[in-house]
């Protein structure tokens, strides 16, 4: 017997859910570097730009082809256009690939709560990161030693995370997110009064907020307002689609969209402010300018922060179990969604029950990312499967599924329009058309074509040709692989 779709128990709890997936472990590190890579306070005109010209076009554009189908990814782009159920397939192998690595960092963030009593990173926090704690191997082709203590965390990862989707739309994802979102955003807003307070955050936020009106000039600079707010919403990979596909029939799809999108962008900027008032500190403590203490993601997160934990007195600890916390709880809800894309789409495709998608989904995912990040080379592999699945799988499958709708499949774009303004307070139009024809292919193909021809022409990082084979251009062999089998496979 079928199980009945889920829903969400109201139009709140698909809110929630959408900004817990949106707000991740990118938005807390990832987007104050980016911001003061770029221009400072002058990024954050080409990325409220990018919000309104492409983040929302595109989101928009998620919510209607999910809640039209009532359906994940493969279902859902089946019924605009039988051929494009494979794009729906290499959406839901992008998700796949994301959750294997995502896991191994949010294991991290969790093993630096209890890093944080005391600071066990001692005097130097880069040693003891790659060296004490990841015991990252020095080998430039595959050494997959194992570190036991590695091991443990990442099994109660997948145990949570499991226990999550194992509850289901409401009593497990839903629920999980009215817990975990107001948590981080309580934990997080302490964080900020926190950093505020301390000498020099003036400083930091200067450097964050003081605009570089040069930057403005440089295409990169609005490549990469773009490409964060893609990633950041996200959009472009199932995830809105699938999400969408919960939705009672009478839902306001762009009011929802307007609050995910503008909350995402609100807890981005609050994450600036709170981060850069920290580097500032750190900057006039270590007598430096805040430039010479900015380093990006992995860097920023379990390098930097430690040191200024470390420098912080009596409130260390307390400052540093805030830190991982939040960073610990933004990772949950956001790979508790990037899962729950292929679990929705087995369970469209093969008719299976949800306890049965989850552990074969879970099952599989789960022991090959204990198995590949519980190694001596966790951080390369999430270093390298990163940059290639962002980098060229989220933005071609984001790219092909506007081209389809807006290029090739004319007829659908109306259809679209007209169910998302049948059941909508703001009513899409003209200027959503002109975004998803025009401004955003141009910026999604330029972005695919440069990340293509920089991969080809120089590798990534340094990395022996045989780890980028394996573990970078083997994930989107995987993806093409998986998409064109799964949609092979008839419906039960």
């Amino acid at each position: 017997m079928t199980e009945k779709r889920e829903n969400w128990s109201a139009r709140s709890g698909f809110i929630i859910a959408a900004i817990g997936s949106a707000v991740g472990l990118g938005n807390i590190w990832r987007f104050p570097y980016v911001a003061y890579e770029n221009g400072g306070g002058a990024f954050l005109i080409p990325y409220l730009i990018a919000l309104l010209t492409a983040g929302l076009p595109l989101l928009f554009l998620d919510y209607a082809v999910g809640h039209r189908s009532n359906g994940a990814p493969p279902k859902a782009y089946k019924q605009l256009w039988k051929p494009a159920e494979t794009l729906g397939w290499w959406q839901v192998c992008v998700c796949i690939i994301i959750g294997l690595y995502y896991a191994g960092v949010l294991t991290w963030a969790g093993s630096y709560v209890y890093f944080s009593m005391g600071q066990m990173w001692g005097a130097d926090p880069e040693a003891f990161f790659f060296s004490t704690f990841l015991q990252t191997t020095e080998a430039t082709d595959f050494d997959m030693s194992f570190v036991s203590h590695l091991f443990w965390p990442l099994v109660g990862v997948w145990a949570i995370v499991l226990a999550i989707l194992y509850g289901g739309v409401k009593k497990g994802v839903e629920l999980s997110n009215k817990i975990f979102l107001p948590l981080l955003i309580l934990l997080f807003t302490i964080l900020v009064i926190q950093a505020l307070r301390l000498p020099g955050a003036a400083d930091g936020l200067n450097a964050f907020f003081t605009p570089n009106w040069d930057a403005m000039k440089n295409y990169k600079v609005w490549l990469a307002a773009y490409g964060h707010i893609f990633f950041s919403l996200s959009v472009g990979f199932g995830i809105m689609v699938t999400y969408a596909s919960y939705l009672k029939p009478k839902t306001n799809l762009t009011g929802s969209g307007l609050i995910v999108g503008f909350a995402n962008s609100s807890f981005e900027i609050l994450a600036g402010i709170g981060v850069f008032a920290a580097l500032g500190f750190m900057a006039q403590a270590a007598g430096k300018p805040v430039e010479e203490v900015v380093s990006g993601g992995i860097g920023l997160a379990f390098i930097a922060f430690p040191k200024l934990i470390s420098s912080l007195g009596s409130g260390a600890d307390f400052f540093g179990i805030l830190f991982f916390t939040s960073l610990f709880v933004a990772g949950i809800t956001s790979m508790v969604s990037i899962l729950e894309v292929p679990i929705a789409a087995l369970q469209d495709k093969l008719k299976w029950g949800r306890i049965k998608a989850v552990s074969v989904i879970g099952g599989t995912t789960g022991a090959v990312s204990i198995f590949l990040f519980s190694s001596t080379n966790a951080i390369k592999l999430v270093d390298i499967i990163d940059h290639f699945i962002n980098n060229l799988g989220i933005v071609s499958g984001a790219l092909l599924s506007i081209v389809m709708v807006s290029w090739f499949k004319r007829s659908l774009m109306t259809e679209l329009e007209m169910h998302v303004n049948h059941i909508s307070t703001i009513k899409l139009g003209k200027t959503w058309e002109f975004t998803l024809t025009i401004v955003t292919p141009v910026v999604l193909l330029s972005t695919l074509l440069l990340a293509l021809n920089a991969l080809i022409q120089d590798g990534y990082s340094g990395y022996s040709n045989g780890l980028l084979l394996m573990f970078g251009w083997g994930c989107i062999i995987f993806c093409a692989l998986g998409a064109l089998v799964m949609s092979r496979i008839h419906d039960r």
